[in-house]
């Protein structure tokens, strides 16, 4: 809108180059070149470099033979910039799914693909067309990878990340990919799906609606409980990465009576154990 009197323009000059002296400054770009691995800080719309990524050997990953096989080839097919998938690995808790995901990723590393890892919190889901801006123009490829994933009753922010997931007219990053993990297939608890169902005045396009999130992932892959064959396998392959010389029965006997004391037997729950016998026998898991 035009100013109409000449000697109001002066004024405004002025008072849009204070507006702009007052401003915080645009966030640095990103030095991508300063670690593998980073964390989005949504409320700062930052990237902090992590320098050494928490994350166990591929080879100690027992009794998931098969999701391993197929999410590292998908990640390969990725970092050599071919065609790949989003992926949303779902099951048991404690079997390994967020361990998986960094272990494929540091065995890119180990092949020389310059793959970056970046994690985002689920809280700073609706932050993520921010982080795709940044990532979007970078000359690296990118993980991005959201643990623990799942939407409760009332919240809206699992449409921004099908908006993310789907591209919009800009199409995802094709330097982009989405790995998230979930204890639940669709990301949506059961109870919240059954209400869309019984209020909507069309229940199907309800629920297609809130179920429909987790067909923008190419790839399911899920995780279930172990038997205990793989629980002892996973217990005897740690005793011997690290060293712990224990006498074998006496070995799976407390393995086995630790996962009864904790009614599961997981991934992590063998970790548990090992760092409690690593700790009596004066040895590290470093």
């Amino acid at each position: 809108m035009p100013v109409s009197d000449p000697a109001l323009l002066p004024i405004l000059t002025r008072l849009a180059e204070a507006l702009e002296r007052i401003a915080p400054p645009p966030p640095p770009a990103p030095d991508f070149t300063a670690a593998d691995g980073f964390l989005w800080l949504a409320s700062e719309r930052r990237l902090r470099p992590v320098p050494a990524i928490a994350r166990v050997p591929i080879a100690l990953l027992r009794g998931i033979d098969h999701v391993r096989d197929i999410l590292v080839a998908n990640t390969r097919r990725f970092a050599r910039g071919l065609p790949a998938n989003n992926v949303l690995l779902w099951g048991a808790r404690g079997m390994g799914k967020s361990s998986l995901v960094k272990a494929a990723h540091a065995e890119m590393r180990a092949e020389g693909h310059p793959l970056k890892l970046i994690e985002i919190s689920r809280e700073d889901i609706e932050s993520l067309p921010a982080l795709m801006n940044l990532l979007r123009p970078a000359p690296f490829r990118f993980i991005l990878f959201c643990d623990d994933l799942s939407f409760d009753a009332g919240e809206n922010a699992y449409k921004s990340l099908k908006a993310v997931l789907d591209g919009g007219i800009e199409g995802r990053p094709e330097n982009v990919l989405f790995y998230a993990t979930s204890n639940r297939r669709h990301l949506l608890p059961r109870d919240m799906v059954e209400n869309e169902r019984s209020t909507a005045i069309n229940p199907h396009e309800a629920v297609e609606e809130k179920v429909s999130l987790s067909d923008r992932f190419g790839l399911w892959l899920g995780l279930h409980k172990c038997s205990q064959d793989d629980y002892l396998a996973m217990i005897d392959g740690y005793a011997a990465h690290f060293g712990l010389d224990y006498p074998a029965a006496d070995l799976h006997h407390e393995a086995l009576e630790w996962a009864t004391t904790r009614g599961s037997r997981a991934g992590r729950v063998a970790w548990q154990f090992i760092n409690d016998l690593a700790g009596r026998l004066g040895k590290t898991v470093a």
